[in-house]
């Protein structure tokens, strides 16, 4: 298959995401399903679950206005699945507490909300605020980078600037992880988790980002970063691996990579099983 044939079916199959499968949710974290009806956690699922026992240490704590410590419990209670309950606990929660100590969290949880609800134009708007306040929070620099190049097309305004934010956002993300001391509230465990987590996330988003602009070189090196460190195997970064494979004339690497995709639960299995078999069969004429 051409390069110019598997980037065109490309950019079509990886815009799926949007439409099928969420980013692992807290709900996910809580026991329940992505959004979707996927259950594909990423590597998310450990660094999400982490965050979660931050925010319960923080909600152990007696410091601070007892009415904002109230608050922010009804918001953060609030399961994934009530989300217009949340979205509206969140919102009043930012309109009295805009930049207080628990502002930076109730962002990032409405910001994976929007995303889980699909609505992207609210996603964008409240990750850049939340950022805006706390250019730091590595969750909402590694979510952003991680969605943009997923939620992409070639074609709308300044999307070669919409990649550069996304790779900007990962490379702070990951160089934040690289110099963040460990919270006293978690366990070395926990801490290791957070940062595994978060890192293949940012690598992941680096990896789809360097597909977009053709780097599949580039794009290799991101995913195998990220793809031994996630939980699950995420069948878009497998895709993609086979995809950059492919366009190196690497074929048994691609098939290999499609084969695996093939085996991971999702949408796109039937998809990964053919781009295997072609895989395949041109590694064997290759020889």
């Amino acid at each position: 298959m051409r390069r110019s044939e598997i980037n065109r079916k490309i950019w079509v199959l990886v815009g799926w995401m949007v439409a099928s499968l969420a980013v692992p949710a807290v709900s996910s974290a809580q026991g329940g399903a992505g959004a979707g009806g996927t259950d594909n956690t990423l590597t998310r699922g450990n660094s999400v679950q982490t965050d979660q026992d931050i925010a319960e240490s923080y909600l152990r704590q007696t410091l601070g206005d007892p009415r904002e410590e109230a608050a922010y419990q009804a918001f953060h209670k609030t399961r994934e699945q009530d989300a217009d309950k949340k979205i509206k606990l969140g919102n009043t929660f930012l309109a009295k507490y805009p930049a207080d100590r628990y502002s930076q969290a109730v962002y990032e949880e409405l910001t994976q909300t929007y995303y889980d609800q699909k609505d992207l134009a609210n996603f964008y708007s409240y990750s850049d605020k939340g950022l805006g306040l706390f250019p730091d929070s590595v969750p909402l620099l590694a979510l952003s980078g991680w969605v943009i190049p997923r939620a992409f097309t070639p074609n709308e305004p300044d999307a070669d600037k919409r990649l550069d934010k996304a790779e900007t956002q990962e490379r702070h993300a990951l160089d934040v992880l690289s110099k963040m001391g460990k919270p006293t509230n978690l366990s070395d465990e926990q801490f290791a988790q957070f940062k595994t987590g978060e890192s293949a996330v940012a690598h992941s988003g680096l990896g789809l980002i360097y597909f977009r602009r053709e780097k599949y070189e580039e794009s290799v090196k991101e995913l195998q970063m990220a793809i031994p460190a996630e939980v699950s195997p995420d069948q878009t970064d497998l895709f993609v691996l086979g995809a950059d494979f492919e366009n190196l004339g690497q074929f048994k690497q691609a098939a290999d990579a499609f084969h695996r995709c093939a085996q991971t639960a999702g949408v796109m299995q039937d998809k990964c099983s053919r781009y295997a078999s072609d895989a395949t069969k041109r590694a064997a004429e290759a020889k």
